[in-house]
């Protein structure tokens, strides 16, 4: 059986920037990865690659043994870090789930995608949301909205860029137990951006340190280790102390 994810030699060129160098890793059915590194690093360029945003410069990248432009986009759902959306304009958080099954703004609902959004927004703790306008969400209830729009699908590719983005900490906990518990109904492959160390070692089943390149890739405890870290980061955590002094103008 081939793959979920699998990355091969991938190169990213944005311009005169390379952005990404030679990277390698796969991930199986089931799967949750974790993508970590630096801010600057290649994390969401990754992403974008792998749904097929930006080319390959090098390398390449196969989806279920499959290139990506072969590959049915309601096999994937994606939550961007960004969210372009503007809140002022007049529709229903039912709207804007539809749209992800849609792929193209709905002008009007059937009774059958109703159904499918209620139930969206049920798996992510967010069906009393239905016929909010979009204007009224905060922003944690934005991020479950865009999850209940990429489960919509039900992808057996799921890509999240920063998922926790706006949640606060309870809702956060709440965010990866949706997230797992809809891997375990659907065999879904997971691949979440994060900041997170610690999220990464408790809901990840792999961690892939990031810098440009691939610095480490196996069991979080394992590439997640005080060397990796400090070969990505330049240090292990972060301990707050005096800022050194600015220079004599």
């Amino acid at each position: 059986m081939p793959e979920a994810v699998e990355v091969k030699g991938l190169g990213i060129q944005l311009g005169d920037y390379r952005a990404l160098t030679d990277v390698n890793f796969a991930a199986e059915p089931g799967d949750t990865v974790a993508i970590l590194g630096p801010n600057g690093a290649g994390k969401t360029v990754l992403i974008k690659a792998i749904l097929g945003i930006l080319p390959a410069a090098a390398g390449e990248v196969r989806l279920f043994g499959r290139p990506v432009s072969e590959v049915p986009p309601e096999w994937i759902g994606y939550v961007p870090q960004q969210k372009t959306l503007d809140r002022s304009f007049p529709a229903t958080t039912c709207d804007l789930v539809v749209s992800g099954k849609r792929r193209s703004w709905p002008g009007q609902i059937s009774s059958s995608e109703h159904k499918m959004a209620d139930k969206a927004l049920a798996a992510v703790g967010a069906g009393h949301l239905c016929h909010k306008p979009l204007s009224w969400l905060s922003g944690g209830e934005l991020e479950r909205v865009y999850l209940a729009r990429a489960l919509i699908r039900e992808p057996r590719l799921l890509l999240l860029d920063e998922p926790a983005t706006g949640i606060d900490i309870v809702g956060e906990d709440d965010m990866y137990c949706y997230i797992e518990d809809y891997q375990k109904r659907s065999e879904a492959v997971v691949l979440m951006v994060t900041h997170d160390w610690i999220a990464a070692h408790h809901h990840a089943s792999k961690a892939l340190l990031l810098n440009r390149g691939v610095i480490s890739f196996g069991a979080p405890e394992e590439s997640l280790s005080d060397e990796s870290m400090r070969a990505a980061f330049g240090h292990v955590g972060h301990i707050h102390g005096p800022c050194p002094e600015a220079p004599d103008a």
